[in-house]
C-alpha cells in the first residue's frame, strides 16, 4: 500500500456513523468483508462500522451509498429481484430522510445508466429549472450589485423546480422491474418509527441552527424549542411519511400537481424576508431530459458521464485529457510532480469551465472542442516545466458559435450525496443528488427541504459587456459539478464513481480515477486517499492527513498551500472478475453486495 494510504488508513479517518446499533440486526451476512455477524447490538455496531473503511467484495451485485439505513433500503430490492433503478429509488427516498441537509424530493439529480443488456449508456438529466418569473437581476440588489451569497440562498428567491421526484420515476419506468410502492416501504417505515441521529447530521444542526430557526417549519423539526438533537436522539418525519404515501400511491403527478405543489409555491413565495418566485406552472411543466452521454478516452478507457448543464464530465474529461500525456504511473502518488501536473491541469480544466460551460439548451458550448485530444495536448505544453503555471487561463477550443464569453462567477458550496449500484442483470447505475447547500433554502414542507440552487446561477448577466454562459434565465438549468462517472473498457463498465462536494466534486472523482486507473489502489483506497486539490490557484491540502506533508515541496514549486478540511464522499463500485465496493470514511456511508 502506498505510504499515503497508509497513513491515512491507519492515523486518520476513523468509521463516525452512529446509526449502526439501530440498523445492524438489519444487515445479513451478506455484507461481505466484515465476517459473520455478531449476535449482541454491541458488537453487531462493531461489525457493521468495519464496513466504513474496508472494500466490499461481491458476486452478484453491489450498492455503496452514503447512509447504512438508504444502503440497506436499496440492498432490500436488489435482493428481491430489483434492478438497479428499483434500489436507487429506495435509497434516495431513504437519503432523503436520514441525510436531508444533502439531497432529498425537494432537489435535483443527474444519473448515468448503463444497460446490461443493450450495452446502451442513457444520461438522464433531473436538475433543478430556474422559475418562468426568473429576472436577469434576481440576485442583484437595488443597485445592481451581486447579493451576499447567505442573503440569496436562505428563503424562496433561491428556490428552483425540484426535479429529482420525475427523475426517480422516469428511472423507474425506462428500467425498473419492482412495483413503485414498494420501492417506499421503508423510507416510510423509518420516518413514521424514527431514525436515530448521526454525528454527522447533528453537527451540521449545530452549525446552521440560526438559519434552520429563520423559519417556524424548519425550526420545529431541526432544532424545537431551540434545541439541538443530540447524537442518538430518535428522529420522526411523519410529514414526510404521508408525502413518501402520495407518491408511492400516485406517482409524480402528486408532487408536481395538487396540494403539495400548492404547498410548495406558497411556502416559496411566503417565505419571510426573501421571497421567491416560482409558481404551479413551474412545477406542472417540469420535464426531465434525456441527454447524450460525454465520453472522454483515457489510456484506453472512456470516462463517461454527465454533459451540460453539469460542468462534471467536460472537466473531469479535460483534466485528464491533459494528464494523459504524461505518465502518471511511473511517477506515483509519492512523487510531487505528479500533483503539480494534477493541480495545474485541474486549474486548466476550471479556468475553461468559468468561460464555456453552461445549459447547453440556452447557449451554446464547445463540447466537442473542449475534449478535442489535439486541443488538450495543447493545454498540456503548458505544463512541461518543473515549477507551477503562474496563470492558468481559458484556452480557445473549436467553437463552431464564435462567441465571447466572459468568466462566471458565480459560487458552488458543497452539499450532495452520491449512489452507485451495481445490479445481477449487469446494470450499472451513478447518480448524484442535491439540494445545493447545506439544508438548501432552508424552507421546509411536507417533512422535505427546498434546494437553493439557483444561487448556481451566476449572480451578475455580463463582466465589461460580455455575456457570462450561466447567467439565469427562465427555465434555464444552472452550470453544476456533478459528475457521476461509468469507466468502460471495451464497452464494458469497469468503474462506478461519484461524489458529493460542490465545486471539488471534479477533483475527488478525478482523484479517485487516477488512483485506481494509474496506482492500482482498489476503490476503498482511492476513496480514502488523502484529498489534494488546486482549482484557483491555492493548493488545498487535506488537513490531519498526509497530504500535508507535500506542502514544501509544493511552496518550492510555486504553489501557495493551505490545509483545509474536505470532506468528500466517493462511492465507488469496481467491476471485475468480482464486484469490490468502497465508501468515503470521512462519512457516514457503507458498501453492500452479495
Amino acid at each position: 500500500m502506498r505510504q499515503f494510504a497508509k497513513l491515512l488508513l491507519t492515523s486518520f479517518l476513523l468509521p463516525t456513523f452512529a446509526t449502526a446499533e439501530q440498523t445492524a440486526d438489519q444487515f445479513e451476512p451478506e455484507l461481505a468483508g466484515a465476517g459473520q455477524v455478531a449476535t449482541t447490538p454491541e458488537s453487531q455496531a462493531a461489525e457493521v462500522a468495519k464496513l466504513a473503511g474496508v472494500p466490499i467484495e461481491a458476486q452478484g451485485w453491489m450498492i455503496s451509498a452514503a447512509h447504512p439505513l438508504a444502503v440497506e433500503a436499496g440492498a432490500e430490492i436488489l435482493r428481491s429481484g430489483g434492478t438497479a433503478a428499483d434500489a436507487m429509488v429506495a435509497v434516495q427516498v431513504v437519503l432523503g430522510l436520514v441525510e436531508p441537509q444533502s439531497s432529498g424530493l425537494g432537489g435535483g439529480a443527474f444519473l448515468v445508466w448503463y444497460d446490461g443488456e443493450s450495452g446502451e449508456l442513457t444520461t438522464l438529466d433531473g436538475r433543478e429549472t430556474a422559475p418562468l418569473a426568473a429576472t436577469p437581476t434576481l440576485f442583484q440588489d437595488e443597485a445592481g450589485e451581486p447579493l451576499a451569497f447567505y442573503d440569496a440562498v436562505v428563503g424562496g428567491r433561491s428556490v428552483g423546480t425540484p426535479g429529482t421526484v420525475a427523475l426517480l420515476e422516469t428511472a423507474h419506468q425506462k428500467w425498473g422491474t419492482a412495483e413503485w410502492p414498494t420501492l417506499f416501504v421503508n423510507g416510510i417505515a423509518l420516518a413514521e418509527n424514527g431514525f436515530a441521529v448521526g454525528p454527522r447530521l447533528a453537527k451540521l444542526i449545530e452549525g446552521d441552527a440560526d438559519r434552520l430557526s429563520r423559519f417556524q417549519t424548519t425550526r420545529d423539526y431541526f432544532v424545537p424549542d431551540g434545541v439541538v438533537p443530540q447524537v442518538g436522539h430518535i428522529l420522526t418525519n411523519p410529514e414526510y411519511a404521508e408525502t413518501l404515501k402520495e407518491i408511492a400511491g400516485h406517482g409524480a403527478g402528486a408532487f408536481y400537481t395538487g396540494e403539495i405543489a400548492e404547498d410548495i409555491v406558497e411556502t416559496v413565495l411566503t417565505a419571510p424576508g426573501n421571497p421567491g418566485v416560482l409558481s404551479t406552472l413551474d412545477l406542472a411543466i417540469y420535464q426531465v431530459k434525456e441527454r447524450a452521454p460525454v465520453c472522454s478516452d483515457y489510456r484506453g478507457y472512456q470516462i463517461c458521464g454527465m454533459g451540460p448543464p453539469s460542468s462534471g464530465a467536460l472537466t473531469v474529461g479535460q483534466i485528464l485529457g491533459v494528464l494523459e500525456n504524461f505518465d502518471l504511473a511511473a511517477l506515483g502518488p509519492d512523487d510531487p510532480q505528479s500533483w503539480r501536473l494534477i493541480g495545474d491541469a485541474t486549474r486548466l480544466g476550471f479556468a475553461d469551465r468559468g468561460r464555456y460551460m453552461a445549459d447547453s439548451d440556452f447557449v451554446p458550448v464547445p463540447t466537442k472542442g473542449l475534449l478535442d485530444p489535439a486541443y488538450l495536448a495543447e493545454r498540456a505544453e503548458l505544463l512541461k516545466r518543473d515549477t507551477t503555471l503562474e496563470q492558468a487561463l481559458p484556452g480557445a477550443p473549436e467553437f463552431d458559435h464564435a462567441l465571447n464569453w466572459a468568466d462566471d462567477i458565480s459560487i458552488e458550496l458543497p452539499s450532495t450525496s452520491h449512489i452507485s449500484i451495481v445490479d445481477q442483470y449487469g446494470n450499472a447505475l451513478s447518480m448524484t443528488t442535491t439540494i445545493e447547500n447545506a439544508f438548501g433554502s432552508r424552507l421546509m414542507v411536507r417533512g422535505f427541504l427546498l434546494n437553493n440552487e439557483l444561487t448556481d446561477f451566476s449572480f451578475l448577466t455580463h463582466d465589461e459587456g460580455r455575456p457570462i454562459a450561466n447567467a439565469i434565465a427562465p427555465g434555464k438549468r444552472p452550470r453544476s459539478s456533478m459528475a457521476p462517472t461509468i469507466v468502460l473498457k471495451d464497452g464494458k463498465p469497469v468503474l462506478v464513481v461519484g461524489s458529493p462536494g460542490g465545486s471539488r466534486i471534479i477533483s475527488y472523482v478525478t482523484k479517485a480515477i487516477i488512483a485506481h486507473l494509474d496506482w492500482g489502489m482498489d476503490v476503498q483506497e482511492a476513496a480514502s486517499f488523502p484529498n489534494m486539490i488546486n482549482r484557483f490557484g491555492v493548493y488545498d491540502l487535506e488537513a490531519g492527513t498526509a497530504a500535508e506533508e507535500l506542502a514544501q515541496d509544493l511552496q518550492a514549486m510555486g504553489f501557495a498551500t493551505e490545509n483545509k478540511d474536505m470532506t468528500s464522499g466517493v462511492h465507488a463500485i469496481s467491476i471485475n472478475e468480482t464486484l469490490l465496493g468502497g465508501a468515503d470514511p470521512r462519512r457516514e456511508g457503507i458498501a453492500l453486495g452479495n
